[in-house]
């Protein structure tokens, strides 16, 4: 399962804009900067894209929602490329 998690100075999110080519408008990103538990010594930092009007997620222990992942057209699994969700992760004390 993969870990990600986002840090108390990291509950806010960052706005981009990507201008428009041919006439077409304008489009905002907007990013929140979590860190993946990837196997490594330390987490690798990644952004969280967000919808706009959502709002940061909070400081906390994430996983990615099973909803982010589909199979593709030679029958693999992948990672959505727009629309990741996360879900808090509950640790069980063993």
């Amino acid at each position: 399962m993969l870990k990600i998690e986002i840090f108390p100075e990291d509950e806010k999110f960052t706005t981009r804009t990507i201008k428009g080519k041919d006439d077409k408008p304008d489009r905002n990103i907007y990013e929140q900067e979590a860190y993946a538990y990837l196997g490594g010594k330390f987490p690798t930092l990644m952004k969280l894209s967000l919808e706009e009007g959502q709002p940061a997620h909070v400081a906390g222990i994430y996983t990615v929602h099973s909803s982010s992942f589909v199979v593709n057209n030679f029958g693999g699994l992948e990672l959505k490329r727009f629309g990741m969700l996360i879900e808090p992760l509950e640790l069980v004390d063993l």
